[in-house]
């Protein structure tokens, strides 16, 4: 069992409960992920003090609200300016997941050996990471511990073998030794604790100079050419204007793209036409497109966000599907590609916006979590692919926006070919805020963990490009209007967490039920008086 002697205030544990905040608040508010691997020993050593009672696991439960609830609204308060209950709900179910986690590690450490406690925390944090990412209709990963490092991606490269949930892992194992560091002050435990810490970056540093872009590393010397564009288009007004003055403004930047560029990326819903599903080549916006692409850029190809409509009768033909005027149908956020011939590829967004784009099936006869931020507002068809657009035999991932966020989501790209990544997005709903620019920081660890090149296309910003490193090579920051335009290199190699996914998660899942199976046991052993 923890046990911690020296007594301490309710003011000194106030303070310990807003440290914790602080420290695990500093990898998505600027300040970087280092503090991390400090940041739950504050709220450790309030639970290492406390009792088995019932009265202090609820003191207990209550400083460990206010560290995660603080540590969400310091980190997810920007959604308050397109949807004040988004930071109501994902502070609410995020911490939630936090909680859990931490008081069955409080909990059994008032009753079980000391090792149990600690595996059983370690993992069962990572397990609920992993259920919350992989949760339908509510998930929102933003704070998984191992996000923190999208600004010291020096020190992560060996993503490419773990995903985030690696990060986790290293971030929560490294407290633990701190802990144990502080508890028992033996040497060792210190020298343990610093090899954690260090080794792993260690490691990281030989990596970047490996995965150098000249490195042997890359199977494909290959590039190609890609134009980013930024309309900068307020996305509030954007729904108010006429689709002809939108679509115009975007034919005027695509005849200012370079013709040596080999694929054009517009942002997310960039085509204020609704297409139809099922032919798209019939639509005028695709027509004119090709078109452009022809005189200009015949050996081109435009990868572009827009709204689908699949089309049902009176049947109705999926789970998303909605009735208007006794018709069935879903619509899509999409992305497409078109070439110089109107031959057009699609993409479904398959990760969708929690209360936005998706709502859990028992309240989608409600309005009341429905948030309607221009466009289509309500339940939106799923895609259930991550299919890549193939344009001369170069494939790339099509990805919208949110899909971004999930690393064994965008390696299904990977595992189908795709050599480097597209992301199409409209993050203006904000403002300048960080939502952002941590979306665009996180795809620096997509780039790592797949070791592909990121481009990105967003409607107001960050738009630019991310070697496979996980360095920015170039961008074009909030509220400004252009085109970048740069060489990317594309990759065949398929990296472990490519072809594994989220495997430290699935892992997590079984050590935490294996843990609390044995923590039974050992608690009924010690009932019968069969264990010390």
């Amino acid at each position: 069992m923890i046990s911690f002697n020296r007594k301490l205030s309710t003011k000194i544990k106030l303070i310990f409960s807003l440290v914790s905040a602080l420290l695990l608040s500093c990898g998505w508010i600027g300040a970087g992920g280092l503090p991390l691997f400090v940041a739950f020993v504050p709220l450790m050593l309030i639970s290492a003090q406390y009792s088995p009672s019932w009265r202090d696991t609820f003191r207990m439960l209550g400083w460990a609200a206010l560290s995660f609830v603080l540590w969400n609204l310091a980190t997810v308060w920007w959604v308050w300016n397109a949807a004040p209950i988004g930071t109501i709900a994902a502070t609410v179910i995020s911490s939630w997941w936090n909680l859990l986690a931490f008081m069955v590690f409080h909990i059994v450490s008032k009753y079980a050996p000391k090792g149990l406690a600690y595996v059983l925390f370690i993992a069962g944090w990572i397990a609920t990471e992993y259920i919350y990412i992989n949760a339908p209709a509510l998930s929102f990963p933003w704070l998984v511990l191992g996000n923190g490092f999208s600004d010291d991606t020096w020190a992560v490269q060996w993503y490419e073998y773990t995903g985030v949930l690696g990060g986790s892992l290293w971030v929560l194992t490294v407290n633990v030794l701190a802990l144990q560091a502080l508890l028992t002050l033996r040497k060792r435990v210190w020298t343990a604790a610093t090899l954690a810490l260090v080794t792993p970056m260690a490691v990281s540093l030989v990596m970047y100079g490996i995965n150098s872009p000249e490195g042997k590393r890359y199977l494909s010397r290959e590039k190609v050419c890609v134009a980013a564009i930024q309309p900068n288009v307020d996305c509030y007004d954007k729904f108010g204007m006429s689709p002809l003055r939108l679509q115009e403004d975007i034919y005027a930047m695509l005849l200012e793209v370079p013709d040596s560029a080999s694929f054009v990326l517009l942002p997310e819903t960039s085509l204020a036409t609704m297409l139809d599903d099922r032919n798209p080549k019939s639509s005028p916006v695709v027509h004119h497109l090709a078109c452009i692409l022809e005189q200009r850029m015949p050996s081109s190809m435009v990868v572009a966000g827009c709204e689908s409509m699949r089309r049902y009768g009176a049947a109705k033909g999926s789970e998303t599907a909605r009735l208007s005027n006794g018709i069935y149908s879903d619509i899509y956020n999409s992305s497409i590609g078109v070439d110089s011939a109107a031959n057009v590829q699609m993409h479904h967004k398959a990760k969708l916006v929690v209360g936005v784009e998706t709502i859990p099936a028992w309240l989608r006869d409600t309005e009341l979590v429905t948030v309607d931020l221009g466009g289509t507002a309500g339940q939106l068809g799923i895609g259930v692919s991550a299919v890549p657009f193939e344009h001369r035999g170069v494939k790339v991932a099509p990805a919208i926006c949110y899909e971004g966020l999930y690393g064994d989501f965008m390696g299904g790209y990977v595992r189908n070919g795709a050599q480097a990544l597209f992301v199409v997005t409209n993050d203006g709903w904000w403002g300048n805020t960080p939502g952002h620019r941590f979306l665009f920081a996180f795809c620096r660890l997509r780039a790592i963990e797949l070791r592909r090149d990121v481009a990105r296309s967003a409607n107001t910003g960050v738009s630019g490009f991310i070697n496979s490193r996980g360095d920015d090579i170039s961008r074009m920051e909030w509220d400004e209007r252009g085109i970048l335009v740069s060489d990317i290199r594309l990759n065949d190699r398929v990296t472990l967490y490519a072809r594994l996914g989220d495997y430290i998660g699935r892992i997590a899942v079984y050590v935490s039920l294996l843990c609390l199976l044995y923590f039974v046991a050992y608690r009924a052993r010690k009932r019968f008086h069969l264990a010390d």
